[in-house]
């Protein structure tokens, strides 16, 4: 799971590739330099650095991810509850929604996850 932690300027980077996969490794680096203010070398850089990790694939100068947003997601979360709650989830549920309100929406959704998840009695 350990592949799956990213530092922020990788996450950022990553969030350029899932919204555009496939492109060319040139439309990358146009659009780094952007949004991220990247010179050439440092796309060409990060992008060797998470191919090499298996985040990512460029193949014949078209990258494309291998790991989808959905996991590195679940590992960053995860991470988080676990570090900052000791693995609680109702803990960090409360300090998440410490000083906000749902919307009824927003509330009935998050029942509906519970409830999908909630173990068989």
């Amino acid at each position: 799971m350990e592949q799956y932690k990213l530092f922020d300027a990788e996450f950022k980077f990553m969030c350029i590739v899932w919204e555009a996969e496939p492109l060319s490794a040139r439309r990358l680096t146009e659009l780094c330099q952007e949004r991220l203010g990247w010179k050439r070398t440092t796309t060409y850089t990060v992008l060797r650095k998470l191919s090499d990790r298996g985040i990512l694939q460029n193949v014949n100068s078209q990258v494309s991810t291998i790991i989808k947003r959905e996991q590195v997601q679940k590992y960053e979360s995860e991470t988080v509850v676990e570090k900052a709650f000791n693995g609680s989830l109702p803990k960090f549920i409360a300090a998440f929604l410490d000083d906000k309100t749902l919307s009824a929406e927003e509330a009935e959704e998050m029942k509906r996850l519970i409830d999908r998840h909630k173990e068989a009695r």
